[in-house]
């Protein structure tokens, strides 16, 4: 692989949520050639890896790959461990049951092994720290560590080719990212962002996470094509 590869290709992360969708649309946009994993974690279901599969094809992902990590192995939060509820009083301060253990740090660590053995440049993830739950793992000084430790950590980056990490979605609200992505034609009715949706991929309404989706909405003026369990 050129240097020129090197510099166009990128490994994007994607859930099959709303954020990594719009990641992925926006490495597009900006001329990435498009590497998208996903990881099948243990979580509370599948729809979401379903949905990745759909936002892949639908933006034009080269490559689709999803790997099988099983952090139900540790449990200690909401979307991994069946005896933990998941919240749907509305969005609380500090750190809810939901956050999964240093899962960033995972899935990022993941991301940078697949980005060195194609010799991408760059990594995309669609962590956001305006409209979040309070995730510490989603915060501009984590992604600012992780960008330290590739250069540090990576035979690319001893060798001269250090990869960068984007977070374009670090600094924009909910409202903002559903109206880039919409520029960019992205399609959210593909993508399942609850953390509670049944197998048909049909969210529930009431988790943080569909709450700040459909706040999101109504903030960017764009009507909900989210399918709804009550509907």
């Amino acid at each position: 692989m050129n240097s020129a590869n090197h510099a166009t290709r990128a490994v994007v992360l994607l859930s099959g949520g709303l954020d990594s969708a719009t990641a992925l649309a926006m490495a597009k946009a900006q001329g990435f050639a498009c590497y998208a994993l996903s990881v099948d974690y243990g979580q509370r279901h599948l729809a979401e890896l379903a949905a990745a599969s759909r936002v892949a094809q639908h933006l034009g992902a080269i490559e689709h790959r999803v790997l099988h990590l099983d952090l139900n192995q540790f449990g200690g939060s909401a979307l991994t461990d069946g005896n933990i509820a998941v919240p749907t009083a509305g969005v609380q301060p500090g750190i809810p049951v939901t956050y999964v253990p240093a899962r960033n740090t995972i899935m990022l660590s993941l991301a940078l092994a697949w980005a060195e053995v194609l010799q991408a440049g760059h990594l995309f993830v669609g962590v956001n720290a305006v409209d979040y739950s309070g995730y510490p793992d989603c915060r501009p000084e984590f992604i600012q560590a992780f960008q330290q430790l590739a250069r540090l950590a990576t035979k690319a980056a001893v060798e001269g080719a250090p990869l960068q990490v984007h977070a374009p979605l670090i600094d924009l609200s909910k409202a903002d990212i559903i109206r880039a992505g919409q520029k960019l034609g992205v399609d959210y009715s593909l993508t399942v962002s609850c953390y509670q949706a049944d197998a048909a991929g049909r969210a529930c309404g009431q988790c943080d996470s569909c709450r700040l989706r459909q706040e999101g909405f109504t903030a960017a003026g764009v009507a909900d094509p989210t399918r709804y369990q009550s509907s």
